[in-house]
């Protein structure tokens, strides 16, 4: 962003950015509320209010950060939680929300049954507020809170409160969340972000950015990739092993700073472009890396989570399945940033 000169020379701030609301007209996603945000510094992000106010396109200049899969946007389908349904409505997109109560493969149990991944991004936003960025008066943050609902007669009744906020002229997003049991009875509760990066700026060679103690999701025989003394860090060139479901997961347990914050993310050192996504380990202690190389389905994801992708069986088995009390709340809170001067890239690589 240029000097505050500059804002003797605009009336309007949406010149200089903000928050445009908007409906799709056309393909699966017709009639989806989106909201694009406009950060004044090349950083722009399409928030999908009709689906959790998950982040679906994301770009840095001329630069696609996010992998959009074939489905690309869809409109909601709350019935989805059935098996793996979860997959005909991945767009991919920047991010993805898994939970609220169960994350990780479809099972069923004496609890119920339970799809791929839980249903919260097939739930609606009903929007509390929009907040423009107004610079003439000296007001540059900028926001979106919508409550999202999963829930149903009898219970479980979990609320998702989501504040994506970000600063004209700060490549940033800020993603504060509360998770609150609105029912009248315990309910189980996980909850994984799913940042699946794309071309360009996942490409060969790029360095996959994250630092502790990890394992193989299978068995050690069964993976090529997440092997001791295999170099796991980079892109590949696209592998014909993943074809169609080819796919490897390595379960991380992430070193934090003192103040408790965990990085991970991508340098691709060809474009001078990096991409960080801090979180805080108290509230999200594992991380996951999904690596999937097919040819034309490019992407590696980074997800921290209050659990790994174990389901909700699994974690209540190991004891770490969390219990939210009626009225119980948790918070999460993560910031996702776009470095390109070097100065910058050089004090996140540090960190690894």
């Amino acid at each position: 962003m240029g000097d505050i000169d500059g804002l003797d020379k605009v009336g309007n701030p949406a010149q200089m950015g903000g928050i445009e609301t908007s409906v799709l007209d056309n393909g699966p996603g017709r009639g989806t509320r989106i909201a694009w945000i406009n950060t004044g510094t090349g950083l722009r992000y399409k928030v999908l209010l009709d689906r959790a106010m998950d982040i679906a396109d994301a770009f840095c200049n001329q630069h696609s950060l996010a992998w959009l899969s074939h489905v690309g946007v869809t409109s909601p389908q709350p019935f989805s939680d059935k098996g793996i349904d979860w997959i005909r409505t991945f767009g991919g997109g920047l991010l993805v929300t898994c939970g609220l109560s169960h994350v990780g493969g479809p099972e069923s149990d004496q609890y119920g049954d339970r799809g791929l991944h839980g249903l919260i991004s097939h739930c609606q936003a009903e929007i509390e507020s929009i907040i423009q960025p107004d610079p003439a008066m000296g007001r540059m943050e900028m926001s979106i809170t919508g409550r999202i609902r999963e829930t149903k007669v009898f219970g479980p009744s979990l609320e998702l409160r989501r504040t994506i906020s970000g600063t004209l002229g700060q490549p940033q997003i800020r993603i504060h969340d509360e998770v609150i049991n609105r029912g009248n009875t315990s309910a189980p509760h996980m909850l994984l972000y799913h940042f699946n990066l794309g071309w360009p700026l996942a490409d060969e060679g790029t360095d996959i950015l994250w630092k502790g103690t990890w394992q193989p999701r299978l068995d050690p025989s069964q993976h090529q990739i997440f092997r001791e003394g295999n170099n796991f860090r980079k892109c590949p060139a696209p592998l014909d092993a993943h074809s169609g479901g080819g796919e490897e997961v390595a379960i991380i347990d992430p070193v934090a700073d003192e103040s408790g914050t965990s990085v991970c993310g991508l340098h691709n050192e060809k474009l001078g472009l990096a991409l960080s996504i801090a979180f805080n380990k108290n509230q999200l202690p594992w991380l996951t890396n999904w690596q999937h190389w097919g040819k034309g389905e490019y992407v590696t994801g980074l997800e921290p989570g209050t659990h790994p992708p174990i389901g909700q069986a699994k974690a209540r088995e190991e004891g770490t399945l969390i219990q939210l009390e009626p009225g119980e709340s948790r918070s999460y809170d993560l910031t996702i940033e776009v470095k390109q001067d070097p100065e910058s890239i050089k004090t996140f690589l540090n960190q690894f």
